[in-house]
């Protein structure tokens, strides 16, 4: 895989009102993979107390806030703002990968239209997030997993130690059963992957086809590689070979 450092230009919109200011640097460590977030924009009501974390941040991380005052009771006027500058920002040509904060499947037919685009965007949102929203992200990222993985402390980890579909305990509570789902999403990438004489696929062309069904990201399961994850399936085996390049090899 390239070392090369993405030199995309990033837009972050962020739904205060649905999205927790403590998250903020984890999100930001993510998006690092598209490029330099040079366009970052909070959206809501900023004489609301329940604020006050993300008006910090405003200040300290250069986040410019967009006030949306509710007109209507139960209305929220942030998502149609949202939409309107995400669609702008699309238009302009000039951004290249889109983050939404938000747990707000109200954003799904953005999400879609700007994939459309050929742009990827990725979802940071609660574990309580609709699937829909999830679904049409490039990649879902739940923002508690992600903000625990990070803290968490690198561990090697034994295949021979797992006897279930179910990551090493490292005396936390950060790792989270692997889906039945996304076991079949690497089974069945593998099964269509090239492999060599010995039954070994790379990892990274059976990780991009998995990509291309799912928003699914190893870190909502506490990992920080798709190869530790895979070493947390009893189906595979893994083996790190001489240029760093992870294969895998279906084992039942």
């Amino acid at each position: 895989m390239s070392s090369a450092i993405p030199s995309g230009n990033v837009a972050l919109l962020i739904d205060a009102d649905n999205a927790s200011a403590a998250h903020f640097d984890p999100v930001l460590t993510v998006l690092a993979e598209l490029g330099t977030v040079n366009i970052r924009r909070a959206y809501g009501n900023w004489s609301k107390p329940a604020l006050k974390g993300w008006a910090h941040q405003a200040v300290t991380q250069a986040i410019e806030t967009q006030q949306q005052f509710d007109l209507t009771k139960g209305k929220n006027a942030t998502d149609m703002k949202m939409t309107i500058d995400a669609m702008d920002l699309m238009a302009g040509g000039r951004v290249t990968g889109f983050g939404l904060m938000s747990s707000d499947s109200d954003f799904t037919p953005l999400v879609t239209r700007i994939r459309q685009q050929g742009i990827a965007v990725y979802g940071f949102g609660s574990d309580k997030t609709p699937e829909g929203f999830r679904r049409a992200c490039t990649r879902f990222i739940d923002v508690a997993a992600l903000a625990r993985s990070l803290s968490a402390p690198t561990a090697d980890i034994l295949p021979d130690a797992i006897d279930t579909v179910t990551a090493v305990d490292r005396g936390k509570s950060d790792i989270k059963k692997v889906d039945d789902e996304v076991v079949r999403l690497l089974i069945e990438a593998y099964d269509t992957a090239k492999r060599d004489e010995n039954g070994f696929a790379a990892l990274g062309p059976v990780g991009q086809r998995v990509g291309n069904r799912s928003s699914f990201d190893v870190r909502n399961y506490g990992f920080k590689r798709l190869s530790d994850l895979v070493q947390a399936i009893p189906n595979f085996i893994v083996e790190t070979r001489e240029n760093g390049q992870a294969w895998i090899k279906r084992v039942h």
